[in-house]
């Protein structure tokens, strides 16, 4: 292992030391279900903001969304950005506050059982559909971030992919399981302050290496369609692709799913 990747692996190692510290600090502020799960109530907006944005857009901010642009251009990243932004806003604006206040006049703690508090529902049909519908999706969605923690450190130390995502998702799921939803929240605030800092760094960099932005725009113009929002790079042949209104729309469409997120 070189000296730089011997640096990498100590600094990884006491930022994961520490994202468990902080779960095993919390895990004495729970003393109930709501507490757990829910952080008291008692998050601020800038803490649940910071963190709903980091568990949402982590691994293909950081990974999916710059491989995406790098090979086709701006279009599929523009159009999905569009949509993501004006999901989460409607979300947080027409959803979230009204979800707030009757979850917490039910005292429901999940949204399947807010469905079931809500609607009377008795036999918990309501409850058992939600629930089969957040595990069905969630699932694999969660397994994509751990899948991203793995290619990450396999990319960087010649480390098995496999040991390297067991690894990453015990990590998660140990300083989760102590400190719940406030450990959660305070570890995803200090990771999306990392992103940010990332990618705005990395930014600069490169552009820098590629000499300057005058240089970056000159070479993105030479490949057809790579900055248009109506056409798309093609890479394998180099020709730019027409962005048809119906890909525009299925790629906005990339928002809607904010409004079912548990």
């Amino acid at each position: 292992m070189r000296m730089a990747q011997a640096g990498m692996m100590i600094s990884i190692l006491i930022y994961i030391g520490f994202m468990i510290y902080i779960g095993y600090r919390f895990s004495a502020k729970n003393s109930s279900a709501g507490d757990f799960f829910l952080g008291g109530r008692k998050l601020g907006p800038l803490v649940t903001a910071m963190s709903a944005e980091a568990s949402d857009m982590s691994s293909y901010l950081l990974m999916g969304l710059p491989g995406l642009a790098y090979l086709s251009g701006s279009a599929d990243v523009g159009w999905t950005a569009i949509g993501l932004a004006a999901g989460t806003y409607i979300n947080w604006l027409i959803v979230a506050r009204k979800l707030r206040r009757y979850t917490e006049k039910l005292d429901a703690i999940t949204v399947p059982g807010f469905f079931s508090r809500r609607y009377h529902d008795e036999k918990n049909i309501l409850r058992a559909v939600a629930a089969v519908w957040i595990i069905v999706f969630f699932v694999p969605y969660t397994a994509s971030g751990f899948a991203a923690c793995g290619k990450l450190f396999a990319s960087l130390f010649s480390i098995d992919y496999h040991a390297a995502m067991i690894f990453s998702a015990i990590v998660i799921i140990l300083y989760t399981a102590m400190g719940g939803f406030l450990a959660a929240s305070t570890t995803d605030l200090i990771q999306s302050v990392i992103m940010t800092a990332a990618l705005l760094m990395i930014l600069v960099y490169g552009v820098h290496c590629a000499g300057g932005i005058g240089a970056v725009i000159e070479n993105a113009n030479a490949m057809p369609g790579y900055l248009s929002m109506t056409m798309m790079h093609d890479p394998v042949s180099g020709a730019g692709l027409p962005y048809t209104p119906l890909t525009i729309v299925s790629t906005l469409a990339w928002g809607l799913g904010y409004f079912g997120m548990p």
